[in-house]
C-alpha cells in the first residue's frame, strides 16, 4: 500500500516522461505485482509471466512520452500488459536483446515457491483460461479486466482504447456466452473466476 508521504503515480508518471529512470524504477516497484499476476492468469505460466512482466515495463519505458491522466498510470500498464500477451511471441523476439540489460524484476520474490505449488497454480489457472478461450479475444480481454482485476469500465476502456459504452456491450456478450458455455444459473462461471482469484499474489 502506498503511503501518504510517497509521490502519487501522475507524479512518477510526469518525472518519468523526463527520463527519470529512477521514477520509472518506483512505478515498477509499485505495480510490478499486479502485472506479473495478470501475465499470469491471461498466461498460466510462471516463467513465461516472468518474461512479459519486463517486456511490459520496457515497451512503457520506450513509451514514456505519453501523457496519462494522473490516475490511469495502471490501466494504461494493463493496455500494454493486454497487447503483449496478445502478441507475446513477437514481443518476447523483439524485446529478447534488450532484456538481458534489465535488472530481474522484483516479482521474482514469488519464485520462493515450491515447484509443486507452482505446478498446481498452473493446472488451476489453464483450466480456467480453457473455458475463457472460448470466448472472442475482445470480450476475454474487456471480462479480464473488469471481472478479475475489478477496473471501472473508464479504466478498462483507457487500457484498452476503446470507447466505455464498447466496453459495457463486450462484457455483456463475455458474460451471456459463459453463461451458455456452463450449464446452469451462472454460479459456476463465478466459482471458476473465484478459484482464478485465489492464485496467490506474487
Amino acid at each position: 500500500m502506498m503511503s501518504s508521504m510517497e509521490p502519487e503515480d501522475g507524479v512518477l508518471w510526469r518525472r518519468a516522461r523526463l527520463d527519470d529512470a529512477d521514477a520509472f524504477g518506483l512505478l515498477f516497484e509499485r505495480h510490478a505485482d499486479a502485472i506479473y499476476n495478470f501475465c499470469f492468469r491471461r498466461i498460466g505460466d510462471w516463467s513465461t509471466a516472468e518474461e512479459l512482466l519486463s517486456v511490459v515495463f520496457l515497451e512503457a519505458w520506450r513509451r514514456r512520452d505519453k501523457e496519462l491522466p494522473a490516475d490511469k498510470v495502471l490501466p494504461w500498464l494493463y493496455g500494454i500488459a493486454t497487447n503483449v500477451v496478445r502478441n507475446q511471441h513477437r514481443s518476447r523476439r523483439r524485446f529478447a536483446a534488450a532484456l538481458q540489460r534489465l535488472p530481474r524484476p522484483r516479482a521474482e520474490r514469488a519464485m520462493a515457491d515450491t515447484a509443486d505449488e507452482r505446478l498446481d497454480d498452473e493446472r488451476q489457472m489453464k483450466q480456467v483460461l480453457s473455458l475463457l478461450a472460448q470466448l472472442p479475444h475482445r470480450e476475454q480481454e474487456v471480462f479480464v479486466l473488469c471481472a478479475w482485476f475489478d477496473l471501472s469500465y473508464q479504466d478498462v476502456a483507457v487500457a484498452l482504447e476503446i470507447p466505455v459504452g464498447t466496453v459495457r456491450s463486450r462484457l455483456s456478450r463475455a458474460r451471456g456466452r459463459l453463461r451458455e458455455l456452463v450449464p446452469g444459473s451462472g454460479h459456476e462461471v463465478e466459482s471458476q473466476r473465484e478459484r482464478a482469484e485465489e492464485v496467490p499474489e506474487p
